[in-house]
């Protein structure tokens, strides 16, 4: 199920290439049943609700993997790297237009 505070199709196309550079590496001990994009959309959804972390859907992934990956890739700045990406990208768009308008 898709929430207001869920990836979309577009906006997944450009944060998905920038993952491997911006996350920590993961012992990985075993397959993960979720993908990035359902954690991620886990930790937008409680971030833009301002849920407990266990009141996340039950739809999205179990809130403790949420809140593991969140803690992870926050002590590793992975969330400060990637909205710092993002912005950058912004910045060159807005460069790139006319008087910086639309």
């Amino acid at each position: 199920m898709a929430y207001q505070s869920s990836l979309t199709d577009e906006e997944w196309k450009i944060i998905e290439p920038l993952l491997p550079e911006i996350l920590p590496p993961k012992k990985q001990t075993r397959r993960s049943n979720w993908s990035k994009r359902e954690i991620l959309d886990g930790i937008f959804y409680q971030l833009k609700n301002g849920c407990n972390w266990q009141d996340l859907p039950k739809d999205l992934p179990p809130y403790s993997t949420v809140y593991w990956h969140y803690q992870q890739w926050r002590s590793a700045g992975a969330i400060e790297k990637l909205m710092n990406i993002l912005h950058g990208q912004v910045q060159e768009q807005v460069k790139k237009k006319p008087n910086g308008r639309g």
